[in-house]
């Protein structure tokens, strides 16, 4: 199969290189870059074809369709210039000694690097969750090498005549302890061990493996310091410019899973991403081995999309996708189904779509809050909101078809942008929720929606019911939950990670609007103590604050405003 147009890039890319090496880092006011460098560039933005051949048990046991020609199709037109497939390859494998790869799904992961080629996607393979399996190795040592050797090798041997924009990765988050955090020296040396044994087989196995890229992951693919060095150490070995580090990056924890009451892309979360990103460029590509982020999102999204704030969830993205591309990393979305809905063509979250897609040198704009919440029967005042310009022009505001007028509808005062009252009060505000959506364009980057809400205080009331169904019901009366507190009447932090109130969305309470609920879910009640009333202190993006006790007796729970 000949893929000529990419190929054609990658060789002027690599003339060009060549021939400027020649000359003085400094020569043009900026290093030159290297030749993996140049080729990760051009990885950025990436996609995951996530929970479809690393599913532990069929292509489609986790949900997905099969993928088909018109989806990888679809990634492409979509402006994604390269795509990652995690394969989980252990439950394909035959028995000791040989432990062969059955042929036909050999053949079936084939298809798909095919048909990414057929549009000028770079390609990248690894083995994913076979990190269950491997995760023995202290214990099983020869077992596991020799059936990780023997995968290694049958996929080598397979994929050895395609061309160099198809590259390897070793081995998906390495780990060897249900502790994701522990670092032992055992730990690296098996790690340097997988990674030795793999790059020996790759580089040993014909075709054009001999130069292909190779993509070496941190354990649990986490950036701390001691795990970019402890890589380091091992692809310094190599002696060879034809290696890539990869790490993977979810955000700042309490952010990233709505716990903690960390509700906001605050200062705390900004700080985490850029010291992550700066760690890995400072480890890596500053000394000439480029690195790609092979997932990144929310955690709080394996819930659902809903976890973080819409306008917060936008900010981590924005400021992900500028940041990363500042330090030359490239960025591969992990979207197991959750982005793109791949029976429906289309994108779950639009705004969330073109955001990762803004190039390097533009950045998106956006305000503090993307929300106004006008109450029943309260007086509405102009509603001012911090502007991150991030370099651009505001240029017009809109409400559909309509456009805003500037000084009597809105205007920008001291940094700040002023939603008028005048603009506010000719909303029809008859019915609760979303009442209507302002829109802010800018001179570049993605524009801005600002929600405008009608509400009042919501109403709970008292329910008898077990801990496995336990769903307050809830008059929400077009207000959103942002946090809920639990703590104990007597004192004391209630439920699940007791370090804080404030508990985890998604995981300890649910809210249902459309079906009128709030339900505080078993996993909590897992974890507190019974005949101690509790108070839960439900916080709203209004800014209203709703208390309701509960009190745990067995299986049975009472609740009441």
């Amino acid at each position: 199969m000949i893929h000529r147009k990419i190929q054609i890039v990658f060789l002027l890319t690599t003339v060009l290189c060549t021939l400027f090496l020649g000359l003085s880092n400094n020569a043009f006011g900026y290093e030159v870059k290297s030749k993996m460098q140049s080729y990760v560039d051009n990885l950025h933005p990436g996609w995951n074809l996530g929970n479809t051949f690393d599913a532990t048990g069929s292509e489609t046991s986790w949900g997905n369709p099969k993928t088909t020609k018109e989806l990888i199709d679809a990634i492409a037109a979509q402006g994604f210039r390269s795509i990652r497939i995690p394969v989980t390859w252990g439950h394909r494998m035959g028995s000791a000694p040989d432990y062969t790869i059955k042929p036909e799904f050999l053949e079936r992961v084939a298809s798909i690097v095919d048909w990414s080629l057929d549009n000028d996607l770079y390609v990248m393979l690894n083995m994913h969750h076979d990190t269950s399996w491997i995760y023995y190795m202290d214990s099983k040592y020869d077992e596991v090498l020799a059936q990780y050797k023997a995968a290694w090798v049958q996929i080598s041997n397979h994929f050895k005549d395609y061309p160099l924009e198809v590259m390897f990765e070793s081995l998906n988050e390495p780990r060897f302890d249900d502790d994701w955090g522990r670092d032992t020296p055992r730990y690296f040396e098996m790690l340097d061990t997988l990674n030795m044994e793999f790059y020996d087989i790759v580089r040993n196995s014909g075709g054009n493996n001999g130069e292909r890229p190779l993509v070496f992951s941190t354990m649990t693919a986490s950036v701390t310091q001691k795990r970019l060095d402890e890589l380091a150490k091992t692809m310094n070995k190599f002696n060879d410019d034809r290696l890539i580090a990869t790490i993977h990056y979810y955000g700042y924890y309490p952010f990233s899973v709505n716990v903690a009451g960390d509700t906001k892309f605050s200062s705390t979360a900004k700080v985490d991403l850029t010291a992550t990103l700066d760690r890995a460029y400072n480890t890596f590509v500053k000394n000439g081995v480029p690195v790609i982020i092979g997932e990144f999102g929310l955690l709080g999204f394996d819930k659902d999309l809903g976890t973080i704030q819409q306008g917060e969830k936008l900010k981590f993205f924005e400021y992900m996708t500028y940041y990363a591309q500042e330090r030359d990393l490239a960025l591969m979305l992990w979207d197991n189904g959750q982005h793109y809905q791949r029976r429906l063509n289309k994108w779950s979250d639009e705004a969330l779509y073109s955001t990762i897609m803004v190039p390097k040198g533009q950045r998106s704009s956006y305000t503090e809050d993307n929300f106004i919440f006008l109450k029943k029967g309260a007086p509405i005042k102009d509603k001012p909101f911090k502007l991150e310009l991030n370099g651009n022009d505001l240029v017009k505001i809109t409400h559909g078809e309509y456009e805003l007028q500037k000084g009597t509808e809105y205007d920008i005062l001291y940094g700040r942008l002023v939603i008028k009252s005048e603009f506010l009060e000719k909303l029809n505000r008859d019915e609760f929720g979303e009442v209507a959506t302002v829109t802010c364009h800018f001179s570049a980057g993605v524009p801005w929606d600002i929600s405008v809400y009608s509400y009042d205080t919501p109403v709970f009331e008292e329910i008898e019911t077990t801990r496995n169904r336990f769903r307050i019901p809830v008059e929400f009366k077009g207000d959103l939950l942002a946090t809920m507190e639990a703590l104990y009447v007597k004192g004391g932090n209630a439920g699940p990670n007791n370090w804080t109130s404030y508990k985890q969305f998604g995981a300890d309470f649910d809210p249902q609007y459309e079906r009128g609920y709030i339900e505080i879910l078993p996993e909590f009640f897992g974890e507190v103590k019974d005949q101690e009333p509790i108070r839960l202190k439900f916080h709203f993006w209004s800014g209203e604050v709703v208390e309701y006790t509960i009190t745990k007796d067995g299986v049975k729970v009472t609740g009441m405003p």
